[in-house]
């Protein structure tokens, strides 16, 4: 919401020092998000004046057509002869009235205005456009035309206003009322203590048999339909300066005048209006829900197929507007340009239920101002001072005539009362307000307060979301200042540490985190598209998902399954903006459902629920595994002067999962596998050692080329996931901090030769058992292919490092355990020593 300053001034008496920032400090302080303070006209100086066109040369020869004008300025140019100017607008003709800036004058965006010599003539100023005054569009689409009767010479600053400041509020959905300079005026009343004039109050005539008929026949979601007539409007009757002004400094543009004056109103008090032409309108103004298949073309021009559950405003033809939305074409306000020009309107003020607006104008992609405010709460009570304050313009400004008939329908309703202890917010707050403070803070809002240490409050009619004593404690908390609460914190009870559980996460995390990957957090949504790019297979469990009821994201309407789709799109932007050496790593849930899953049970709000409820509510979510992914592009190690950099590669992502498992004190296992969406000569299955059984933990690799094409990702790029379940569940007991030895290790190194087709993580385990308890690590630094090995054969070169908790080895010891290493070897993989 825009609010002029100048505007607001009308509604409280503000000291003529506040400026706008000071203003903005008193709002923010009472609870409203000012979020800036907009100086129009900001570095503007004159001469700016009222001129009036006396001749008008076309000049030729040129690429676009130029005129030469001369405009009488009255004395403002110390002379008193016409100003000779050079203009490039078509929009104006000899005789009207146009704003000019003499030289010597600045423009907003220190626009100086000098006399030069432009298309061989000299121009001594210039006639202004509104974009030029910093005035935003007019709707003349080019130089400002006045009306005939202002004076020439006189000061155009002060007539169009363009010096004010206005704040741009930010309305919260429960602060409804604030969309409105009437509820914007009683905040700022509220902060300085100031008396409010309240717009809305106007005598309203009392309704009557003899308006224009009206039939609700949905009174729930049209609580009260007001109609008003009005005739005799005048055709060529323009909105004033004044409240066109207003208008664009509110962020609205000018239309025409009946318009303007609904949109004018509407800001004013917050009641959205619609004007008909009533010679547009065929029999009684109805108001129901809309029938399947019911079509409506909208002021928008576009034509929309209205649902069951629209609210409509209907005449003997069907739809004529979109209640509480847009109103339709046909019988739209004729412009003044037209040939049949409007002179009798119908002025509808009403109020729709805030639901039923919010769900259409969502249904229809359609959000308007009307919809903006009927959906966060519009006061039912300024239907009728909205209505007359609208007539009284249209026959102030358009000379029309107020028909004496009033129609209002309204659907019974009572006052919103509240019981609240008096001294409900001290409690709230932790500070002592006291009954006397409570009960002067609410009546500042509107509200009617009765009772000494019980108080029965009355919600004023324009707060929709005062329901319960936690709004009013709010209420009185707020206007007492958030700045005044206690900054002493409670102090919280002991608890019991982090779970096992927790702490293996956090390891997780920070152990990825050191080397050298990036934690990126994404939505855990995902779609049908994306699983189809990844190539899963029609049967894969990965498919099946649980579908949210609203999605955010038509694209992405499920819970995610595997957390490589959030990742790899991560990847990508990456990419995308130059950051081409990427590693990043997530942890979070998936959600993989069972098919076992039962309906949920509504829980109660009343009690705390039973077990047996708590137990019937998790037998309906899905199996929720927590799992970790990482996923690599680019260069894994840089290149400099110490030397050549490398690629990430497959093998980077398995040694991920390696430090997974390290951190939680695990021994890994690494077999080839096959599994979508990595490559199926260039996956690894990566296991676990759970309860004796050999269990999959999770897969590691390099993703498939048709996957990296159909997600655009760049070439060779890996990724890794494991469900840390899992890995929970293969841990043994505390993780046992490693013994450091003070006696020297023994080194032996052995080259294999085995078939190409055996496994290395085979070979591996069998020298792991075959070297026995002397043995501390084991380490493969070398695999050659080539002719000395023969074809079909690879060598597979480890570093074995033995060591004795007792004693210094000797070689024979450390050469025997070698020795039955490789035997051992030789029996299961048929490995064959290098050279022997």
């Amino acid at each position: 919401m825009r609010v002029p300053l100048s505007w607001l001034r009308e509604y409280v008496d503000l000291p003529a020092t506040e400026t706008g920032r000071d203003v903005q400090a008193k709002l923010v302080a009472v609870g409203l998000e000012v979020e800036t303070v907009e100086q129009t006209g900001a570095g503007l100086k004159g001469p700016l004046v009222v001129g009036k066109v006396l001749t008008i040369e076309e000049l030729e020869g040129f690429k676009k057509p130029i005129r030469f004008c001369t405009v009488d300025v009255g004395a403002a140019n110390g002379t008193g002869e016409p100003q000779e100017i050079v203009c490039g607008a078509r929009n104006f003709a000899v005789g009207d009235k146009v704003v000019v800036v003499l030289p010597g004058a600045v423009l907003p965006g220190d626009f100086a205005i000098a006399s030069r010599k432009t298309y061989g003539k000299t121009s001594h100023g210039m006639i202004c456009s509104g974009d030029e005054l910093g005035m935003g569009d007019d709707g003349s689409g080019g130089i400002i035309v006045l009306p005939p009767e202002h004076e020439v010479g006189t000061d155009a600053i002060e007539l169009l206003q363009l010096v004010d400041e206005v704040l741009d509020i930010a309305v919260t959905p429960d602060r409804g009322y604030c969309l409105s300079m009437r509820g914007v005026a009683r905040e700022t009343a509220i902060a300085y203590g100031l008396p409010l004039r309240d717009p809305a109050l106007l005598d309203v005539p009392a309704p009557n048999a003899y308006g224009y008929p009206v039939q609700v026949a949905d009174p729930i979601g049209c609580s009260r339909f007001t109609a008003r007539t009005v005739v005799g409007l005048q055709p060529e009757a323009r909105s004033p300066i004044w409240l066109r002004r207003r208008l664009q400094k509110a962020g609205m543009r000018p239309i025409s005048l009946a318009v303007d004056v609904t949109n004018y109103v509407m800001l004013e008090l917050g009641q959205p209006l619609h004007a008909y032409d009533r010679t547009r309108i065929d029999g009684p103004i109805g108001v129901r829900r809309a029938e399947r298949g019911e079509k409506l073309t909208t002021l928008d021009g576009a034509v929309r197929v209205l649902d069951p559950a629209d609210l409509v405003i209907t005449d003997n033809r069907g739809p004529i507007g979109l209640a509480g939305v847009m109103g339709g074409a046909n019988t739209e306000i004729a412009d003044a340009e037209e040939d049949t020009r409007t002179t009798e309107v119908v002025i509808e003020a009403a109020h729709f239920d805030a639901i039923s607006i919010a769900r259409t104008a969502r249904r229809h992609k359609l959000a308007s101002e009307a919809s903006k405010r009927f959906e966060r709460g519009v006061d039912p009570q300024a239907a009728a001072a909205a209505a007359q304050r609208t007539v009284d313009l249209l026959v102030l400004l358009a000379g029309g005539t107020a028909e004496a008939g009033v129609t209002e329908v309204t659907a019974p309703s009572g006052p919103r009362t509240i019981t609240m202890a008096a001294d409900h917010p001290d409690k709230v707050a932790g500070v002592a307000y006291g009954r006397e403070t409570v009960v002067r803070r609410l009546q500042e809002v509107g509200c009617d307060v009765y009772g000494q240490d019980e108080l029965l409050v009355t919600a004023p009619s324009w707060r929709p979301d005062l329901n319960e004593p936690n709004d009013l404690a709010e209420e009185v908390i707020r206007l007492e200042g958030y700045e005044n609460l206690p900054s002493t914190l409670p102090t919280p009870p002991s608890g019991r540490g982090l779970t096992d559980r927790q702490r293996l996460h956090r390891r997780v995390g920070r152990a990825l985190a050191g080397a050298g990957y990036v934690e990126a957090l994404n939505y855990p949504f995902t779609g049908e598209a994306v699983l189809d790019q990844l190539g899963l297979a029609a049967d894969d469990a990965r498919r099946r998902t649980v579908r949210l009821v609203n999605p955010l994201s038509d694209e992405e309407p499920s819970l995610r399954t595997t957390l490589l789709p959030g990742l790899l799109g991560a990847l990508r932007r990456n990419d995308g903006r130059g950051s081409h050496d990427l590693a990043l790593f997530e942890t979070g849930l998936v959600f993989r459902p069972t098919g076992q899953e039962t309906k949920p049970v509504r829980l109660p709000v009343d009690r705390r629920p039973s077990d047996e409820e708590i137990a019937a509510l998790d037998a309906a979510l899905p199996r929720q595994p927590r799992r970790a992914a990482v996923v690599l592009a680019g260069a894994r190690e840089q290149a400099g002067w110490w030397g050549k950099g490398r690629p990430a590669d497959w093998a980077d992502s398995v040694e991920a999962a390696r430090t997974i498992a390290r951190e939680a004190g695990v021994d890994l296992t690494v077999r080839a596998g096959q599994h979508a969406p990595w490559h199926p000569g260039r996956c690894a299955a990566l296991y676990v050692n759970v309860n004796g059984e050999e269990t999959l933990f999770g897969h590691a690799g390099e993703l498939h080329p048709r996957v990296i094409k159909e997600l655009h990702l760049p070439e060779r790029t890996c990724a890794m996931e494991v469900e840390l379940d899992v890995l929970e569940q293969a841990v043994d007991g505390a993780l046992q901090a490693p013994r450091i030895s003070t006696f020297p290790v023994a080194t032996q190194d052995v080259a294999l030769v085995v078939a190409q087709d055996v496994p290395a993580a085979e070979v591996e385990q069998a020298l792991r058992e075959g070297a026995g308890e002397l043995l501390e690590s084991l380490r493969l630094f070398d695999v050659f292919t080539g002719e000395q090995i023969g074809g079909g054969h690879k060598s597979l070169a480890y570093a074995l490092r033995f060591r004795a908790a007792d004693r210094t080895l000797t070689v024979d010891e450390a050469t025997a355990a070698r020795d039955a290493a490789v035997a051992l070897a030789a029996e299961r993989t048929g490995a064959v020593l290098r050279g022997a």
